[in-house]
């Protein structure tokens, strides 16, 4: 019978004396990793005074954060992951929210933490960079592994907050048995052996790591790496030391690794795949053309997974065919199966309005855990006995299912629905573009206009990436997708998980310190940067129109 919990995949690990996490500092092996995270389940369970424990942990990648979500998994507890990226009233709403009754940190993270009321009491911190917290653990260094009885695959192993990359972030709910299923399952599909190291260059208080890295791991008994955060100048040389063969990314890793100044010696590595999202299909082939690393792209979240799978030879910028028959595209009103969609030669979906629609799993409500303490978003996923994706997608004429974005990835220009995902993905193909978010911006009229925020390496200008000719040349771009402003950065905001923070950046929209630049004419005319006197000239006609209510 194969093991149904966390705890019991770590159970399995006792005796293994096979390497199972590396760090620059040290190694351990997997026997090792078991018997450091009993030590913390002891410790849990000393200061656990009600059920369930919620456990805030807001630490770097450090061996632990791995050695707490193992003791939390023998414990029975929850790990609360903390996002070091949020501030102030923020970061203390979410904390709230997630009922934590004990914080492990480090002295950095206390200074994050310094002035918020989190609802837990100062000897509850346990600062795992000072000598008290050793004085604590080392009464509980020879405790033996033991599952709590209480411990079953229903036992809340994670709170994890999604990436906020949409809206207000929300703590969507992982048990020990769905996160020890995945394990099993992304193991086989993203190919990951006991003979792989996994390098873990993304944030382990998001699913990503967890779930598509750090469980797979477990399950298959291959070797955990970690960095403390994400680096592109850092990771080739990181990999070369692990001797890693597998990783975990979000596209913004991958342009910036591409970013970097080509070598010869780029090949001279052990990579042979790694698994992600939002890499375009241009980073994909230059990956494996430098690295000789296989990109393997997915779709899943926090919330629910499995419900696509690869299929070998499909399109580049398919995600994938149903893993089970209650998949479909659907119209959200009707809660009818869209036709497919018909593309054009260059894979442009010529019927947006029927083909489009949102991505549902008519079968998965019950695999559906919820966000904690928050019904109304659990009633926007489960409804009408459906799983609702809040995706947006369409399925071609061979069956195969391909992301359309959100609700706000289509954008109304001049009377016509325009895929800004098109244009993202247009914009990086640049070599000068490290990375791109479209989003629709209100018309002072009527409608929307596209606007695109890009980042472009330090020491380039917005003049050098020569952006009309460039979009000109790009014979899948219709005239409707050029944008008619691009920000322009040398840092764009992004998400404690690396993903680029559209909402905010569509709400500041033209009003930004970053310079902006606009196309006053039609089509593809020349770009200039816009002024102070364009920004209160374009404030003026939304007034003089009776769209001020509209103004970003």
């Amino acid at each position: 019978m194969e093991p149904d919990t966390i705890a019991d995949l770590l159970l399995a690990r006792t005796g293994d004396d096979r390497p199972g996490l590396l760090t620059r500092e040290r190694d351990w092996t997997w026997d090792e990793v078991v018997h450091e995270s009993a030590a913390r389940a002891s410790l849990a369970r000393s200061l656990r005074t009600e059920r369930p424990l919620h456990i805030g942990v807001l630490l770097d990648n450090t061996p632990e954060y791995l050695f707490w979500l193992g003791g939390a998994a023998f414990a029975g507890a929850s790990v609360v992951g903390i996002n070091p990226t949020r501030r102030g009233a923020y970061l203390e709403e979410e904390v709230r929210h997630t009922d934590c009754q004990l914080i492990v940190t480090d002295r950095a993270g206390l200074t994050l933490l310094d002035g918020l009321d989190l609802g837990v009491p100062p000897e509850r911190y346990l600062l795992v960079d000072e000598p008290a917290y050793a004085e604590a653990l080392a009464a509980h260094v020879a405790a033996e592994p033991v599952r709590d009885p209480e411990v079953t695959a229903a036992t809340r192993m994670l709170l994890l907050f999604t990436s906020g990359t949409t809206g207000a972030s929300k703590a969507a709910i992982c048990s020990q048995g769905r996160l020890a299923a995945l394990g099993r399952t992304n193991a086989a599909k993203y190919g990951v052996g006991a003979a792989d190291v996994c390098y873990c260059p993304m944030p382990l208080f998001h699913g990503n790591a967890l779930m598509a890295l750090w469980a797979p791991a477990l399950a298959a008994g291959a070797t955990v790496a970690l960095t403390p955060k994400f680096s592109a100048s850092g990771f080739l040389p990181d990999v070369r030391h692990f001797g890693a063969t597998f990783f975990t990314y979000v596209g913004k890793a991958i342009a910036y690794v591409l970013a970097l100044p080509e070598r010869a010696d780029d090949g001279d590595n052990r990579l042979t795949h790694a698994f992600g999202t939002e890499a375009s299909p241009e980073d994909q082939a230059a990956f494996l053309r430098r690295f000789g690393c296989r990109l393997i792209e997915g779709y899943g979240s926090s919330e629910g997974s499995g419900m696509l799978k690869r299929v070998p030879d499909g399109p580049p910028t398919a995600l994938g065919v149903p893993a089970r028959d209650g998949v479909r595209i659907v119209d959200a009103d009707t809660r009818e199966t869209c036709p497919p969609a018909l593309l054009d030669e260059h894979g442009r979906v010529r019927n947006p309005e029927e083909a489009i629609g949102e991505l549902v799993d008519t079968e998965g409500a019950a695999r559906f855990e919820g966000y904690y303490k928050n019904d109304a978003a659990n009633a926007e996923r489960v409804h009408h006995g459906w799983y609702w994706t809040g995706d947006l997608g369409y399925v071609d004429e061979a069956g195969y299912f391909y992301f359309a974005g959100r609700g706000g990835d289509w954008i109304r220009v001049d009377g016509e629905n325009t895929s800004a995902l098109l244009t993202e993905r247009v914009l990086r193909r640049h070599r000068d573009i490290v990375a791109a978010a479209v989003f629709g911006v209100p018309d002072p009229r009527s409608g929307d206009r596209m606007m695109a925020a890009v980042e472009i390496p330090e020491g380039r200008k917005f003049e050098d990436l020569r952006l009309p000719q460039f979009l000109s040349d790009q014979k899948d771009l219709g005239t409707k997708g050029t944008p008619r402003y691009v920000r322009v950065s040398h840092a764009l905001p992004t998400t404690g998980s690396g993903k680029l923070r559209k909402k905010e950046m569509q709400a500041e929209g033209w009003r930004v310190d970053d310079p902006v630049f606009h196309r006053p004419g039609r089509g593809r005319s020349a770009y200039v940067l816009m002024t102070d006197e364009d920004k209160a000239a374009l404030r003026a006609e939304f007034l003089a129109s009776g769209r001020g209510r509209f103004l970003p």
